[in-house]
């Protein structure tokens, strides 16, 4: 079966589930809530008026194209296996970068000249813990403050799937990038450090592990891997004990930020620096309590999400660069693209043509939802693209506004602040970054019966869920969430604070598109 089949047999099995609640019904009320749905009835209350309305086709031969492309041989016969996105999370020195670079060592993706080489940079910084993170932290500044700043990427493959990691900055200062890699995921591995002291700090209120945790969900990240790390430190020296007392403690704010702790979230211990239960189990002699699965083989049991290979093209742009034409970075949100579619960027509605399309280093003649790809355009220039516009179908562009009909979920203001019209914050939605507005509260729903309140609402506090209109200043591509989950769901931040989640659940009917 190839890969379009397995995908479109997934389809039929399942749908997107567990992000469709704003409020989980299990949730502790003194925790931080966050789902992606209130109530399945709300929406129809809710003015949602029109549908955005879809421009002509301006390319005759886009569906003759589709055509075309769906006869031509995949050409990554020789990645026939499942292909995942995974992104590393967790607070500052939680052992994300180590992680991420011992699985590239494991799986062969680097070899021991290159960590010798790394060993000896790292001891001559008098760091010589830091070395395996020199594979995925790799420039000067990364290094030297031993913080990974951009989001670092690598590729590496099991027996049974190819993997594209996404190693996010742990950094309270970095958070806008942690996002950008997240926007990308299908699954996380949260990274959570075993060693006295450093949990707690990551755990507290205003440690980076609880507003990962929020921001992944927000983001799509439907599934998590939570591994203990530094289980080999001499604090923990593999205590089940203290395993368990992470665990316990972790368990109830993750059901509280909407994840199903049964079927979506797995714990295990590793230890990232020494490669302890990654790519093999851990020794009875270390660790004789542990009876669960090494690394490799959670990553590999994880379900893919579903995808639509036949849906409209939706390519968020998350870099571009210059390369014997224009080359645009992104994963493929929907839809496939072949060599030779013409497409739209948006949302300033140029016409390209596709010259080439490359899948991790290969170049490929078509590729599907889900796949990092780079894409060679013509007929635009460099400088005319930004992060945040979306390569997008001629039959069924995305929408273009700049304003819109959103539910959010208010996590925790600023001290002292109230959310009314008027309140200013940054808007992040998949690659998009830019300031808004609350233009307009239109509905407050009410936390215990989780129906819109009849009363009119002219603010609201820490806790709240509200139906607002949020205003942009420059055009930006999104969906409904209803249509397109991962191009609905956004964040609100403010002064480097993440305050509010929330979903597209309306557009006006004269978008741009």
């Amino acid at each position: 079966m190839d890969i379009e089949a397995e995908i479109r047999a997934l389809q039929l099995d399942s749908a997107e589930d567990n992000n469709d609640t704003l409020i989980p019904e299990d949730a502790k009320p003194e925790e931080v809530e966050m789902t992606d749905k209130v109530e399945e009835g709300m929406t129809d209350e809710v003015d949602t008026k029109s549908q955005p309305v879809q421009a002509e086709p301006k390319v005759k031969d886009k569906e003759v194209a589709d055509m075309d492309c769906a006869e031509v041989p995949d050409e990554m016969e020789s990645q026939k296996k499942r292909h995942l996105n995974v992104v590393f999370i967790g607070h500052v020195d939680a052992g994300k970068s180590t992680t991420g670079g011992q699985i590239l060592f494991l799986s062969g993706q680097v070899d021991d000249r290159t960590i010798q080489k790394y060993e000896k940079e790292a001891k001559d910084k008098s760091r010589e813990s830091w070395y395996m993170a020199y594979i995925m932290d790799t420039n000067e500044e990364e290094r030297v403050k031993g913080k990974t700043v951009e989001v670092g990427r690598a590729q590496f493959e099991t027996e049974t799937t190819r993997f594209t990691i996404l190693d996010a900055p742990g950094h309270k200062s970095y958070v806008p990038n942690m996002i950008s890699g997240a926007s990308q995921a299908d699954i996380g591995v949260l990274v959570i450090s075993a060693r006295k002291g450093e949990f707690e700090t990551g755990y507290e209120r205003g440690g980076q592990t609880r507003e990962h945790v929020q921001l992944a969900k927000t983001l799509g990240v439907s599934k998590l891997l939570v591994v203990v790390n530094k289980m080999d430190d001499h604090t923990v020296n593999w205590s089940k004990e203290r395993y368990d007392e992470i665990e316990s403690k972790m368990v109830p704010f993750l059901r509280s930020s909407g994840y199903n702790v049964k079927k979506d979230v797995q714990f295990l211990p590793i230890s990232g620096l020494v490669g302890t239960n990654m790519k093999t189990r851990v020794d009875k002699n270390i660790c004789p309590w542990w009876n669960g699965p090494c690394l490799f083989e959670a990553l590999d049991s994880v379900e893919i999400p579903v995808r639509d290979p036949k849906g409209p093209y939706r390519m968020p742009v998350i870099d571009k660069f210059k390369d014997m034409g224009t080359v645009v970075m992104g994963k493929v949100e929907s839809g496939s693209i072949c060599e030779g579619d013409s497409l739209l960027v948006m949302p300033n509605k140029a016409p390209v043509k596709v010259l080439a399309v490359y899948c991790d280093e290969d170049k490929v003649r078509r590729a599907g939802p889900g796949e990092n790809l780079r894409v060679r355009l013509s007929g635009i220039e460099e400088e005319d693209i930004s992060s945040g516009f979306v390569l997008s179908s001629v039959v069924k562009p995305i929408p273009a506004v700049t304003e819109f009909t959103a539910q959010l979920q208010i996590l925790e203001l600023l001290e002292n602040a109230i959310f009314t019209a008027g309140y200013k914050a940054v808007l992040h939605i998949h690659s998009v970054v830019e300031e808004c507005e609350i233009v307009e509260l239109l509905q407050q729903i009410d936390p215990k019966t989780k129906k819109p309140m009849k009363k009119k609402v002219l603010f609201v506090k820490n806790g709240a869920v509200v139906v607002c209109r949020i205003q942009v200043n420059s055009l930006i591509c999104i969906e409904k969430f209803s249509d397109f989950p991962q191009l609905g769901r956004f964040t609100l931040r403010t002064e480097g604070k993440t305050i509010a989640v929330g979903k597209v659940t309306d557009l006006p009917s004269r978008s741009s598109a």
